[in-house]
């Protein structure tokens, strides 16, 4: 339950909703939690990395931070009994909406140093990061921040795509950053997994890969059993690239791919990895621009819900 301080404790006020607002109007933080950079006492702080200048087919990923806002309404007004946990998360975690990282217009090569930063900035307050995109280039950086602090870690991808592409170590692609982001020992490979893969790569350069076929005929308890395989104890950093879903389910994304995960698959294998330490996790590609009745948004909204359930469940354990 929450822990017994002053009443004007910052943790007690960032473990009450911001507003009470009926779902249809008032402030659209993540959740209805509060708005502040004043983070003291927070256990997780949400941010928003809006930023879409490294896709390589469809952009508009940049407003991907505030449409799974506007999508988390509904789940903030049933948070008190959050399904399947039956709990309130916030009656454990402390959460707090950061806002958005601003980027400067016409200065794209910026990008990995301010986001970088301001990681850097968050994790100093032993924080969890809970971070949506943007393009998911913007994992590059929140991962060379989160391995200052915890070392290399182990990389939970969902993805279409398996993001591990050449380049020069210098190019802006949302495409190839994991094997820079590898070959700088950001992460190790051999304790990394890759979920709902349905694209061609020469090389799995040591990752786990569970295509998507490889789910669909084995299913999700052997695919979170898998998972807890590989990763095992190890610290881990989970990204979820919405294009990891088949496109009738997120439509809205800059490089939707037929024969990906439904919602329902993704979610219960996300649900199924409280035994693992999951440091950070990140959600992006949402582009809402090709979303329709906000589907995607919806998606993304509910597995970043799900995710502060989890961290919420293994705290309740701790107790």
């Amino acid at each position: 339950m929450i822990d017994r301080v002053a009443r004007n404790h910052p943790r007690l006020d960032l473990m009450r909703p911001s507003s009470t607002s009926q779902t249809f109007s008032g402030q659209l933080s993540f959740l209805r939690r509060k708005y502040t950079q004043d983070i003291q006492g927070a256990d997780l702080v949400v941010s928003g990395l809006p930023f879409d200048l490294a896709t390589t087919f469809r952009p508009g990923a940049r407003f991907g931070p505030q449409a799974i806002r506007a999508a988390s309404v509904q789940l903030a007004e049933i948070a008190s009994h959050a399904f399947p946990f039956n709990d309130n998360p916030f009656d454990y975690l402390a959460v707090a909406d950061y806002g958005d990282v601003e980027f400067v217009s016409g200065y794209p090569d910026q990008a990995v140093a301010v986001i970088e930063a301001h990681a850097d900035k968050l994790l100093a307050e032993d924080v969890t990061m809970l971070t949506f995109g943007g393009d998911h280039f913007v994992s590059y950086p929140l991962l060379k921040a989160h391995a200052k602090k915890y070392g290399p870690l182990s990389l939970i991808h969902f993805d279409a795509h398996v993001d591990t592409w050449e380049d020069d170590g210098q190019r802006l692609d949302h495409g190839s950053m994991f094997l820079r982001a590898l070959r700088e020992g950001l992460i190790d490979p051999n304790t990394s997994v890759q979920i709902g893969i349905r694209s061609f790569s020469e090389d799995d350069y040591g990752f786990t890969v569970m295509s998507s076929p490889w789910v669909a005929e084995n299913g999700v308890r052997a695919t979170v059993l898998e998972i807890q395989k590989v990763v095992g104890r190890r610290k881990a950093y989970l990204t979820f690239d919405i294009d990891c879903l088949d496109p009738a389910f997120a439509p809205g994304t800059g490089t939707p791919v037929a024969g990906g995960l439904s919602t329902l698959d993704a979610l219960t294998i996300l649900r199924g990895l409280g035994q693992i330490d999951i440091v950070g996790m990140d959600v992006v590609e949402v582009a809402p621009a090709y979303d329709h009745s906000e589907i995607t948004a919806i998606a993304a909204a509910t597995l970043a819900h799900d995710f502060i359930c989890l961290k919420a469940w293994q705290k309740k354990r701790l107790k």
